[in-house]
């Protein structure tokens, strides 16, 4: 039950928090229950010592159709003082489909079993330090991966509900057994059923998705880099992206016996999810927005600003619906790519995360649902908080394209062009969004920039952006692009490269109490940053065909003109005094959508076309940064602008590197 009110974060767990502390106290150790209010969790309990064993739960679904119900991997890791005393604990829950095929982490961990096919290697650092701290952490391989019946479904009802079958395991409502057929009967009687799910991408996509069902008992979820529609996953408006579907992601991460018995499922995938872009059925069981008003959870989100794996409109369309329903939420927005909190700013994010579940998991007054909503990385290294996520102030400003001195160079600013006013580029498919931003201030055919003038003071970005524009082609099929982009010269972490902002180091850290089979112990990594003179940080796309519906294309008549608008990627971002902010308007993104059937020329009316920006300030704060003296830069001795790499081609493998 939540007291819910938008832009707060009072819930009757947070009312009843004193009361659960002093009860968990009762649960732990002597030492723990001595300070009174509980504040924090120890490591009072042996990891060595530590309870290990697997059950296979019930999902009560047969997804491979074999005539009985599929059960589901769950590896589990507890103290086993807290057994012996008969005292009930939560839980840390991952549920993922890389355990075997691809592994966990920036080391790629897989889980290990000995002889007898007990878990030795629970992969990452959660077991090695929470374990001791209290807590059980579950490892549950989803449906059809590893060692568990079913197949995948790629975010949808089997990966979805195997996971959930688990939450209820924990709460008395589901059953387990000691082994995948037959077995003895195993019950969760040492779990206080209070539940987190945590995972990156794939994993904290499982988590969005549990907590759409509304299901008892997971108190609190922590999707890092999490997909929230999959059909966003895959399209972008009805432009395809990967030049694949979800069954080669199902075919990816399936186990071998999966395969064999799953080609049913595979060709559903294949059927129900053309790649004309339409949004068919199968999409919208994989969309977990709409349910949003079930989510009983908690929510503390992290998200790269420069993923391009799992991009961040997944982030912003959550974020904005948990928001409207009221439900608690955290959140960290970094600079990197496709990266995980612990290999970017690792020991304030194990403080943060212990902090987290000790409040929502053992109910301690610790103060973290007061502290502020949101970090910022506003560069390498560098954070910021706000109170709320975008800030109170954040306004729409709606700023217009205008025709400049040079074709394809033209203005941004709040006055709207003269009517005819145009600007014509021709979809180049073997140019990219740095290639345009390189060339913002020439003409070139391939694009058309805007700029404002420099800024005289900083101008803050803070949330979704979105960009109308009315535009004539010459082909029947057509993709438009259109990216924002701060040019001027700063150092930013290279998302572009191989780490996607980060080095990984030789050195080791711990983190947690280890065995000789499961290491506590982890590389460090540095940022990996690059100078550059410009910045690309928002980025939208949508098939042309898509103007009159989002759910469904049709072909385009050869002069015609038509209107849509595209939803560019959440984002934060500060372009500074002195520095210029652009809008750039073009046709295929090279390796971020695939491209067109055709080469259309596109010809935009200036007119009626618009972005509306998220300007902390609103209209008046974008005054303000466009007149009075531009602030001075200091010039730079090349003519070119440079920024990272060009993006690399993704995979989609919302898992990131293995």
């Amino acid at each position: 039950m939540s007291i819910r009110t938008r832009g707060t974060r009072m819930t009757y767990r947070s009312l009843t928090a004193a009361a659960l502390a002093a009860l968990m106290a009762m649960t732990l150790s002597p030492t723990d229950a001595q300070s009174a209010p509980a504040r924090e969790s120890r490591p009072v309990y042996s990891y060595p010592d530590a309870i290990r064993e697997s059950v296979w739960v019930d999902t009560r679904i047969d997804g491979d159709g074999d005539g009985r119900t599929d059960r589901v991997a769950v590896d589990v890791v507890r103290p086993r003082e807290t057994a012996r005393q008969g005292r009930r604990i939560p839980v840390i829950m991952d549920a993922s489909p890389y355990y075997a095929c691809c592994g966990r982490g920036n080391e790629s961990q897989r889980k290990t079993y000995d002889a007898q096919g007990n878990p030795v290697q629970f992969p990452l650092y959660y077991d090695n330090y929470f374990v001791p701290r209290g807590y059980a952490f579950v490892a549950v391989d989803l449906a059809g991966t590893s060692r568990s019946d079913g197949c995948v479904d790629v975010g949808g009802r089997s990966d979805v509900l195997s996971a959930k079958a688990v939450v209820d395991w924990l709460n008395g409502r589901a059953r387990g057994y000691s082994s995948r057929t037959g077995g003895e009967r195993v019950r969760a009687d040492w779990s206080t059923g209070r539940t987190g799910m945590i995972g990156k991408s794939y994993d904290g996509t499982i988590a969005n998705g549990v907590a759409a069902t509304g299901v008892e008992g997971l108190e609190t979820i922590v999707p890092i880099g999490a997909i929230s529609s999959w059909y966003d996953y895959y399209f972008a408006k009805g432009a395809p992206l990967y030049n694949s579907g979800p069954d080669w992601l199902s075919n990816y991460v399936e186990s071998p016996a999966a395969r064999q018995r799953c080609g049913a499922v595979q060709q559903r995938l294949v059927d129900g999810a053309p790649r004309t872009g339409d949004r068919t059925p199968l999409w919208a069981e994989r969309d977990y927005v709409p349910d949003v008003d079930k989510v009983k959870a908690s929510v503390f989100a992290v998200h790269g600003m420069q993923d391009l794996n799992v991009r961040m409109n997944h982030f912003g369309q959550w974020w904005e619906a948990l928001a409207d329903a009221g439900v608690e939420r955290k959140v960290w927005l970094s600079q990197v790519g496709h990266v995980d909190p612990f290999d970017f700013r690792r020991a304030e994010w194990v403080t943060t995360l212990h902090r987290w579940f000790d409040h929502y998991l053992l109910g301690y007054d610790n103060g973290i649902d007061d502290e502020p909503m949101a970090d910022v990385e506003r560069a390498p290294d560098q954070w910021s908080t706000d109170r709320v996520w975008p800030p109170r102030e954040t306004r729409t400003a709606t700023v217009r394209p205008d025709r400049g001195e040079a074709p394809g160079v033209g203005t941004l600013a709040l006055k709207p062009a003269r009517p005819g006013a145009s600007e014509t580029f021709t979809d180049d498919r073997t140019l990219d969004e740095t290639d345009w931003a390189a060339a913002v201030d020439r003409s070139t055919p391939a694009k058309a920039g805007f700029t404002t003038r420099p800024l005289s003071r900083d101008l803050r970005l803070s949330g979704s952006s979105r960009v109308k524009v009315t535009v004539t082609p010459t082909t029947s099929t057509a993709h438009l692009s259109a990216v924002l982009v701060d040019l001027g010269p700063d150092t930013i972490r290279d998302y572009a490269s191989s780490g996607e902002g980060i080095t990984t180091l030789p050195e080791r850290t711990c983190w947690g109490a280890s065995t000789s089979g499961d290491s506590a112990c982890y590389k460090e990594t540095a940022a990996h940053t690059k100078a550059v003179d410009y910045t690309i940080f928002s980025r939208g796309w949508a098939d042309l065909g898509n103007h009159a519906s989002d759910a469904t294309g049709r072909p385009l008549t050869p002069g015609k003109p038509v209107t849509i608008t595209l939803d560019l990627h959440a984002s934060d971002h500060v372009v500074p005094a002195g520095h210029r902010l652009a809008l750039i308007v073009a046709g295929t993104d090279r390796d971020l959508i695939d491209p067109p059937a055709s080469t259309p020329t596109l010809t935009v009316d200036l007119a009626k076309s618009a972005a509306d920006l998220p300007v902390v300030g609103g209209v008046r704060a974008f005054q303000q940064a466009t007149k009075g003296a531009p602030a001075q830069l200091a010039p730079r001795e090349s003519g070119l602008l440079d920024g990272v790499a060009e993006p690399r081609p993704i995979r989609p493998i919302p898992g990131g590197t293995p």
